[in-house]
């Protein structure tokens, strides 16, 4: 394969500034980047025995730029493994960037990547645009190859009015008959955003088929990194849109991520959408994306961190951007179910049990401290208290805290005081039942994230903190006397 000056200079300047960042200015289990800039997950998929993610990429510096895609490989989707840079902006039709995209293992046994080129055009009234197609290149899991008639899909194809602009992030997949399907997302002049869905029989020849769903000029305007997939005998679509305007304490204004849950007939090629939730209800959650495992799970993974906060680089940080832990997901009651990916229970270790404590001032108990924990805290949810607050990554200077306000039923997780010195979002409020009369959080901490799965997943919020890594106590205390369970694991690696 031929590799052009533009990958082989990114590919040169990322493995000099990876031995410039010590592992330990690094999360030690959540995928970042090489050196720079890195935002939404792409090519999530398993080829040839081992999990493979690659990333919007721009690796000589802390903000976004011309856009690369990264790359890591791993066995077991904790611990993961360096690969060269996989693809540069380096051809005409993608010369401002190669956007967002999806990966599968093709029969033929070559890795295909599916992604979105960006072409700078001159138009005819002299201003200059980024036009967006869908293009392919093709590998052996480290070298890949651009298609040479790329690009495959033009927005030549979309429906009526839709535009050349706004047309990216496609996810591609293959059905048991062999025909290959992927979605992409488009825009008009209106502000509504499409889904638009295409097949191929080769995966390089496609037609239009259909339009899955629609914002209608709500839940947003550009609906990003779509994907599509049945999970338990429903469909789910999960978008993220730009602009998202609030909804009580459902939808929360800016950037968000939504799943829609429905049925989708596979001959007219018809969703019916029934329901719409938020898929993560913390500060730094976009542009998921899900890959079926070898056995069956269907697993997720997305960029840890705000747009709205993207700019806001602390000092001292080499590199910028983190994934979240992959999770598992489930469909329950038309409600999606995330967990942790269960390998990571191999890396616990020193478990610290405290069961059914007494809380009122502020309390740390024996053994549970650290930054780069598996701690489960189980709270009574009856009318002995009013407030029950955690503080975590905590010492005399910083800390964030986690609080639920019974009467309210509503979680608040604010990091306020975390090491942001920034007036940037910091406070996030959570509608959150009881489930059997208990509220359930499972918080995993990495150095540098905090991402709480709630109710046995059934709502999350996930969290990127700066914390100085001295701050690593943990408290909690009550307004009333609340009652309290604490599991607590260390993660070592």
């Amino acid at each position: 394969m031929t590799t052009s000056e533009l990958l082989k200079q990114a590919r040169e300047y990322e493995k000099k500034r990876i031995s410039e960042i010590s592992p330990e200015e690094r999360p030690t289990y959540h995928v970042t980047g090489g050196a720079g800039w890195i935002n939404d997950p792409n090519g999530f998929s398993y080829y040839k025995g081992q999990y493979h993610l690659f990333y919007q990429y721009y690796p000589y510096a802390n903000e976004w730029g011309p856009m690369h895609w990264g790359h890591v490989v791993s066995r077991d989707l904790i611990k993961w493994e360096r690969r060269p840079a996989a693809m540069a902006p380096d051809q005409e039709y993608d010369n401002a960037g190669c956007f967002s995209g999806s990966a599968l293992e093709l029969a033929d046994g070559r890795h295909l990547l599916m992604y979105t080129g960006v072409r700078k055009v001159i138009e005819e009234d002299g201003s200059r645009r980024d036009h967006q197609t869908q293009c392919m290149a093709f590998g052996d899991g480290t070298d890949y190859e651009k298609y040479e008639n790329n690009p495959v899909i033009t927005a030549d194809s979309v429906p009526e009015g839709g535009s050349r602009v706004d047309f990216r992030d496609p996810k591609i997949w293959q059905e048991e008959d062999g025909t290959f399907y992927a979605v992409a997302s488009n825009a008009n002049a209106e502000g509504n955003s499409s889904i638009l869905l295409y097949k191929s029989q080769d995966a390089l020849h496609w037609e239009f088929c259909s339009v899955i769903d629609s914002s209608c000029k709500k839940l947003g305007w550009m609906w990003e990194c779509p994907d599509f997939f049945p999970l338990d005998n429903k469909q789910v679509l999960v978008v993220s849109p730009m602009e998202m305007m609030p909804e009580g304490l459902k939808f929360h204004v800016g950037h968000g991520t939504i799943y829609l849950t429905g049925t989708y007939d596979k001959n007219s090629h018809a969703f019916t959408r029934e329901d719409v939730q938020p898929l993560d209800s913390g500060i730094d959650f976009y542009a998921p994306q899900t890959m079926k495992a070898p056995d069956g799970r269907r697993i997720m993974i997305a960029w840890m961190q705000a747009w709205s906060n993207s700019k806001f680089v602390p000092d001292g940080v080499k590199y910028f951007g983190q994934m979240t832990v992959p999770r598992e997901l489930t469909l329950k009651d038309n409600r999606l179910i995330q967990k942790p990916v269960r390998e990571i229970e191999a890396y616990r270790s020193n478990r610290v049990c405290h069961e059914k404590v007494k809380i009122t001032e502020e309390t740390s108990l024996e053994g549970v401290s650290g930054r780069v924990i598996d701690m489960t805290v189980k709270l009574k949810a009856d009318d002995n208290f009013r407030d029950f607050s955690m503080k975590v990554a905590q010492n005399e200077d910083y800390y964030t805290s986690v609080s639920y306000d019974i009467h309210r039923k509503v979680l608040c997780v604010d990091r306020s005081h975390s090491g942001y010195l920034y007036d940037i979002m910091h406070r996030r409020e959570i509608s959150v039942e009881p489930v059997d009369g208990m509220i359930t959080l499972r918080c995993l901490m990495d150095r540098f994230s905090l991402e709480i799965f709630i109710n046995g997943g059934r709502q999350t919020a996930s969290f990127t903190l700066y914390t100085p890594q001295n701050a690593e106590g943990i408290t909690f205390a009550a307004e009333g006397k609340a009652e309290i369970s604490v599991e607590k694991y260390t993660l070592s690696f």
